[in-house]
């Protein structure tokens, strides 16, 4: 990637000569051309070239200061953020510096929760825009389902909220994920947070205003209410400080006290019908992450707006899978076809001496083996960070959503995959 950056810096860098070169050949003078041209044309080159060397030093420091395996981060603060979300500040152990990262992606922690037999895995968006001293994950309690009271609350995210102060030292991975903002475009772009969501398209956001960048961006955070709305300060001074960033915050439920225009803008879920009242058009590229049913709707609502797929960008962990409608032309609306399958399918766990008759209402292999007590280690529930990786030793599998990155041939991603066939897995 250095490589390519390298050559693109150098291949502008010698297309300015070339021009200048030219103009000095065809006779054209300064003199001829109107101060506002010339000064136009000046900072044109400028800007180019520091948009290119910013991106070349970016990259290096990817590559330079990167880690493999886990490092020791200390928390350097813990920072309460209102509706169950807190911030916690993580500085490097070791002192050295900080790899950058691409705004979107997220760390993957190992965590030592007492109680547990087996360290538990764990990934969290990065919150923050890169700095050079820390990173940033803002991470949310989750608690028990409304209506089922009596499920444990969400082991990770607790632990890190009532178990973890300031001062301690956490294993973390480094910067990983293919849900990212590409911050060389200019092409205008719309960003989406529902809920907990938003952390990874803050992290873009302020990316956009670091860089100095003048891309057209909406925002749009949706929440029930103001008791959710977090960050609420930030937001807005992005908003009032920079022209290019438009926000949109939406209340599914606003309070009686809430007042619209003050405290919020849109009185509704956020999703497509909305984008075609405030939008101009249809043409921006699309992020977002959020709850599942924002997550679907919006994804098949884009695509009837008419949204190219490759501008349809989104990021989900644990169940907030978007499931792919098939194209009118092929499809049954079928689930893979292990799923839809009554033949009974054996799936044999072989490290753990288990067979056991498929059951596709479970959902995926991994909860089909959390389900059965076979131990399989997951991060995200998403395909995304690669933890539940498990290797085949004989048989197919399809996956459910498809993953940030298939894993090689032999392996799957137990989190979003079903078996197609009978199973053997090394597990």
């Amino acid at each position: 990637m250095t490589t390519l950056v390298q050559f693109a810096a150098f291949a502008v860098l010698a297309a300015m000569a070339a021009y200048i070169c030219l103009l000095l050949f065809n006779g054209v003078r300064a003199t001829q051309l109107s101060t506002g041209i010339a000064d136009s044309e000046r900072h044109l080159l400028q800007s180019r070239v520091a948009e290119i060397m910013g991106k070349w030093d970016f990259e290096r420091e990817k590559n330079e200061f990167s880690w493999s395996g886990f490092r020791k981060f200390e928390i350097a603060r813990k920072v309460p953020e209102g509706g169950g979300i807190c911030s916690f500040y993580l500085r490097p152990h070791d002192q050295k510096p900080l790899p950058a990262f691409d705004p979107g992606q997220y760390l993957t922690f190992r965590l030592d929760i007492p109680g547990q037999p087996k360290q538990v895995m764990r990934c969290y968006s990065l919150s923050d825009s890169p700095k050079p001293d820390y990173y940033r994950v803002s991470i949310k309690a989750v608690p028990p389902p409304r209506d089922k009271p009596d499920i444990p609350p969400g082991l990770s995210s607790n632990f890190f909220h009532d178990q973890l102060n300031e001062g301690d030292i956490l294993d973390v991975k480094a910067p990983g994920g293919h849900f990212f903002l590409d911050t060389a475009k200019h092409t205008p772009v719309v960003l989406i947070g529902g809920g907990i969501g938003l952390t990874p398209v803050m992290s873009m956001v302020n990316r956009i205003v670091d860089i100095g960048s003048t891309r057209e961006c909406h925002f749009f955070y949706g929440v029930r209410n103001s008791k959710e709305h977090v960050m609420k300060e930030h937001l807005e001074r992005l908003a009032t400080e920079n022209e290019n960033i438009h926000l949109h915050i939406c209340y599914s439920s606003p309070d009686d006290d809430a007042v619209e225009g003050r405290d919020y803008h849109h009185a509704e879920r956020v999703g497509a019908d909305l984008f075609k009242r405030v939008l101009p058009s249809s043409n921006y590229e699309y992020y977002f992450c959020g709850p599942p049913p924002m997550m679907n709707s919006l994804f098949e609502g884009l695509r009837e707006w008419g949204v190219p797929e490759k501008d349809i960008n989104y990021e989900a962990f644990g169940p907030a899978t978007v499931q792919k409608k098939k194209e009118a032309d092929t499809a049954t609306d079928k689930a893979p076809a292990a799923a839809s399958s009554e033949a009974a399918i054996e799936i044999v766990f072989d490290k753990s001496g288990k067979t056991v008759a498929w059951d596709p209402e479970i959902g995926s292999l991994l909860d089909f083996a959390e389900e059965n007590d076979v131990d399989i280690d997951f991060g995200c529930r998403a395909g995304n960070c690669g933890t539940c990786i498990t290797a085949i030793k004989s048989g197919e599998v399809d996956y459910l959503s498809e993953p940030g990155e298939k894993p090689e041939a032999g392996s799957c991603l137990a989190c979003v995959s079903v078996p197609k066939g009978p199973l053997v897995l090394d597990a």
